[in-house]
């Protein structure tokens, strides 16, 4: 009895430690980016939820004067940092082995960006809406991205990605029609865990309101 609650104890204080270190290593990210002059979003959201289409659609429609570069997530392969890599944007990939990025692998992707020539820099994360929101990286935004095709529940499942966020994008509106998803539900449920979450609904498909996006990502760097 006395073993297996000294084990426990142990754990946790491991877990414990690896909580610090990685907030102290996101607020060095912080610095560094915020010396350079650079704004950072980190993308969130469920696999499927159109993050890299999103980011497909934004990039071509930021001003020259933004340049931006890109950190890829994914447990494994590279298929969606090639994606972005034909927009002829710096891209770095990262396989992460888990369900998400933290704070010394993002510090790994900035050491192989340009930073000296980005004002921008995107962070997606991987597809997971649990792990990544306990996990700060450094960004200066943290946007989840939701899809109508997930349910309108999602924010009373999984609170904390909706808690930590600083915008709610709810993607796919174009499917609206065939799929059974409230949209007066889903923000609701979003009032009820955070009362001051932003959400834009866009479809990164159509470009139905892609534009209200691009311009939050502007009115952030100025």
């Amino acid at each position: 009895m006395i073993k297996s609650l000294s084990v426990n104890l142990k754990i946790f204080r491991i877990e414990e430690n690896l909580l610090a270190e990685n907030e102290r290593l996101a607020e060095e990210n912080r610095q560094i980016l915020g010396k350079k002059g650079i704004v950072a979003f980190n993308l969130m959201g469920g696999p499927g939820t159109g993050k890299t289409s999103l980011l497909e659609k934004t990039i071509p429609r930021l001003p020259e004067s933004l340049p931006c570069g890109i950190i890829e997530g994914d447990v494994a392969g590279s298929l969606d940092g090639e994606r972005l890599a034909r927009l002829g944007v710096p891209v770095v990939q990262i396989n992460t082995g888990s369900c998400h990025l933290d704070a010394s692998m993002v510090r790994k992707g900035l050491e192989h960006l340009p930073l000296e020539r980005l004002k921008i820099i995107f962070v997606e994360n991987v597809g997971n809406l649990v792990c990544p929101a306990e996990f700060p990286l450094g960004t200066d935004k943290q946007v989840v991205v939701s899809a109508v095709t997930e349910g309108d529940d999602k924010p009373v499942k999984y609170p904390l990605m909706f808690q930590v966020a600083s915008l709610c994008l709810l993607n796919k509106v174009d499917l609206l029609p065939a799929v059974n998803f409230s949209v007066e539900k889903f923000g609701q449920n979003i009032r009820q865990t955070n009362s001051s979450l932003k959400i834009i609904s866009l479809s990164a498909q159509s470009g139905e309101n892609l534009n209200a996006w691009v311009e939050y990502v502007i009115s952030q760097c100025s």
